[in-house]
């Protein structure tokens, strides 16, 4: 298991056409925390950025969830965040435009309207399950509007 410091990491799989899977973007935190209690994990990290990882020994991680409740329970409050960071990306990707699917994202998971796309934009179209040429319209179009702009590698949501 692995805890990402800086950069990017993404979990991936691959698709019936061949095209990556994006399943998990952790730009900060645990990767492959799932796999924690099983011998094999269905996917593969992939790192989207110069990244630095810190890799964490699995066997002494299950023996402090085992013998050390308040670690066990940080343990489950962190996972607890992830799965529900997860519940947002489905309901992301169950939303039919990928204007809808893009201003969710910012307004989900970025902070205080600002999302950064460290990885770049292909990456990010590939997270919200549309193609990067969608997204580039997309986006054109929302800065014509001034429904967002773009800023030093983020996407910022403009209120009025």
């Amino acid at each position: 298991m692995f805890f990402v410091i800086s950069g990017e990491v993404t979990l991936e799989r691959t698709g019936l056409q061949g095209e990556a899977v994006v399943l998990q973007r952790t730009r900060m935190g645990f990767v492959n925390e799932a796999s924690l209690k099983v011998a094999r994990y269905h996917c593969g990290a992939v790192a989207v950025a110069e990244t630095s990882v810190i890799k964490l020994p699995v066997r002494e991680m299950r023996i402090f969830l085992d013998q050390d409740l308040a670690f066990a329970s940080r343990w489950i409050g962190m996972l607890n965040i992830e799965v529900m960071r997860l519940r947002l990306q489905c309901e992301r990707l169950s939303m039919k435009s990928v204007k809808e699917k893009l201003l969710h994202l910012i307004q989900t998971e970025g902070k205080d309207g600002h999302y950064s796309v460290a990885s770049g934009l292909k990456t990010l179209a590939g997270e919200l399950g549309v193609t990067h040429e969608a997204l580039y319209r997309t986006i054109a179009d929302l800065q014509k509007t001034g429904l967002i702009s773009k800023h030093d590698g983020d996407l910022v949501l403009n209120t009025q």
